[in-house]
């Protein structure tokens, strides 16, 4: 039994222990002070970066929180959003399964082919006749059928992203979602793949952005959505004889039927399109260290890997027929694999070895082939460099140094890909905090119209509205057509076209001349009237542009201040640099862009002009 004086003794050690843990553990992680940073000018660089632009009074709450702590609970992602989840609900049709959008926005060929079978149209008034009395008859349809065309499921897709980003409190998962997206880019332009996009970010990308990579890489590879866009859902070992409803006919064995009348059609064969990409843009890079051989060997071992039935008409509904004559168990016990949307047809996979960047796979491996390629390009060491360089770029600087990659790869590799760890190995090195760093990526033109939004705290009714801007800025948004994605580096964005549509938005914003954005300009300075334009200019600009010196950006916007027709002058200029003629707003209550009423309640025109100028300038538009 302890006497008191050893209990107490004990005691004592515990306290000074914890104590001294307490001091350690508070101690700032990320070296912000070597760079010759303030605490405040730490946080405003954090919130820069990690999310799509502070608020007034955000910098005050993450050092009152603390920058290590705010940043984890970022990379957590898992704060309550009660308030967005009550505007999303709105669009009821952004959380259906492909299966019920395959059924309710079919395309138009097919609903055409349902028409005519169902004698609501001949087949003879579709290339003859009065045009617009069959687009009537089309439209009275799909309405009978409750059919929705799919740019309506665009819209309510592209809506959801504009409020995510603009009102989220888990702001970096919305960026890292908006990140892996461009990195696993699939594009509304491809319209096989259009309706499979909003489940793809839904269910594919959104939950795997801070996991480990190797799931996320595997996720992309099984989703309708890239196997559609890349066209991996039809490569096969060797051509497979089809039917005219696009499906072989197989027996109970899960084999092609052999029949004596000559096939109607061939369709398959290998496709290479996935398997480059997947290197050269998923993992490896362009300088990975594989070659034309590695692809075509990696195409093979991915033959088989197409799409589940979906639908009632919709991809693969002919599959669908077999699955039930032949039962789901019996097809799994013949190495089909069905996983969500994903099959595995072993018919069409090429049994055959194969050997990709030395790695020999045996004959016969199936299935757990493709698997086992996919982790083994996760893991490469290639793939570490250059994940950590994309993530670098995005976060850091256009040019991020080789010494940050190299401790991100480490990293990388050390976890298995752990895209947390990697992302705090970043922000821990000094190379994030560096003057490098500091303001040295520009906003595309989607971040731009979000951090103004946020800066300025708008009420977003209309978020297409927001859209049709963003797109006359240069970005338009799930639209990039190649499998690249939106290049990340600033000279991408930024040319004197860009620069006149980005003032003309800002002005556009400010003076409330975008339906469905409202603002309320006085109320973010309390309702106090500045006594002068250039009072509100550096007022509203310590606001928008948090720990920022700002003596020059003022002596450079002072002259645009006082000038009673500068609006004009800008959309006149825009006009004049731009590629096309200016598109007028599609959406919700359309009207011309730089025509739209000026509902300016609660604003006068010298504050407005004021803040337009900010949210203009060259200076709001790095990060």
């Amino acid at each position: 039994m302890k006497t008191p004086v050893k209990v107490l003794y004990s005691f004592a050690l515990l306290f000074l222990v914890t104590v001294l843990f307490s001091s350690f553990r508070e101690k700032p992680a990320f070296p912000y002070q070597k760079a010759g940073l303030t605490e405040r000018q730490a946080a405003a660089h954090l919130l820069s970066r990690f999310t799509y632009g502070s608020k007034d009074g955000d910098v005050d709450a993450v050092v009152k929180m603390g920058l290590e702590k705010w940043f984890r609970q970022q990379l957590d992602g898992d704060l309550s959003d009660d308030s967005l989840n009550l505007m999303l609900s709105r669009f009821d049709d952004i959380n259906l399964s492909n299966t019920e959008v395959e059924n309710k926005y079919p395309r138009p060929n097919r609903v055409l082919k349902l028409a005519i079978a169902d004698g609501s149209i001949h087949k003879d008034s579709v290339d003859k006749g009065d045009r617009k009395a069959y687009r009537e008859q089309i439209r009275s349809y799909m309405e009978k059928k409750g059919f929705k065309p799919e740019q309506e499921l665009y819209r309510q897709f592209i809506n959801q992203k504009i409020l995510r980003a603009a009102y989220s409190r888990n702001q970096l998962r919305e960026l890292l979602t908006d990140f892996w997206f461009n990195h696993f880019n699939v594009s509304l332009t491809k319209n096989q793949c259009a309706s499979f996009i909003p489940a793809y970010e839904r269910d594919v990308i959104r939950p795997n952005v801070a996991g480990k990579f190797e799931h996320l890489l595997l996720a992309t590879a099984k989703s309708p959505a890239m196997l559609v866009y890349l066209d991996n859902f039809t490569s096969t070992g060797q051509p497979v004889v089809l039917e005219n409803n696009g499906e072989p006919q197989m027996n109970g064995a899960g084999k092609p039927v052999k029949r004596r009348v000559p096939p109607k059609r061939k369709q398959g064969g290998l496709n290479e399109n996935y398997a480059r990409e997947v290197m050269e843009l998923h993992t490896l890079g362009v300088d990975g260290g594989y070659t034309q051989s590695d692809v075509t060997q990696a195409a093979r071992v991915l033959t088989g890997w197409t799409l589940a039935p979906m639908g009632e008409e919709g991809y693969g509904a002919a599959m669908q027929k077999i699955i039930d004559n032949v039962g789901a168990e019996n097809l799994k016990k013949r190495g089909f694999v069905r996983e969500g949307d994903f099959l595995f047809v072993p018919n069409r996979h090429d049994n055959e070895e194969k050997t990709v960047l030395g790695k020999h796979f045996a004959a016969g491996g199936g299935y757990d082939e493709g698997l086992t390629l996919l982790n083994m390009l996760a893991r490469h060491p290639s793939t570490a460099q250059f994940i950590s360089k994309k993530i670098a770029t995005r976060f850091v600087n256009d040019n991020p140094a080789q010494t940050l990659i190299d401790k991100m790869a480490k990293t990388f590799t050390k976890t298995d890909g752990d895209i947390r760890q990697v992302m705090m190995t970043m922000v821990s090195s000094a190379e994030f905090w560096s003057p490098a760093s500091l303001r040295e990526k520009t906003k595309s033109p989607f971040e731009l119209a979000i951090s103004a939004v946020r800066s300025l705290d708008a009420d977003i009714t209309q978020p297409y509205q927001l859209f049709n801007w963003i797109n006359k800025m240069g970005q338009k948004m799930y639209y990039y057509q190649a499998p690249t994605g939106f290049p990340d580096k600033g000279q991408y964005w930024i040319n004197t076209g860009a620069l006149l549509n980005r003032m003309n938005f800002g002005l556009a914003l400010a003076a409330q001349r975008i339906p469905g954005v409202k603002i309320n300009l006085s109320a973010l300075n309390n309702h106090h009237e500045p006594e002068s334009a250039e009072a509100a200019l550096l007022t509203y600009s310590k606001m928008i542009m948090p720990e920022r010196n700002l003596t020059e950006t003022v002596k450079r916007l002072k002259p645009m201040l006082n000038d009673p027709s500068l609006s004009t002058k800008v959309a006149n200029a825009a006009d004049k640099n731009a590629a096309q003629q200016e598109q007028t707003m599609m959406g919700e209550n359309s009207v011309p862009l730089k025509t739209a009423a000026n509902n300016a309640a609660n604003n006068n025109a010298m504050l407005a002009q004021v803040v337009g100028v900010i949210i203009g300038s060259p200076e709001f538009q790095r990060k």
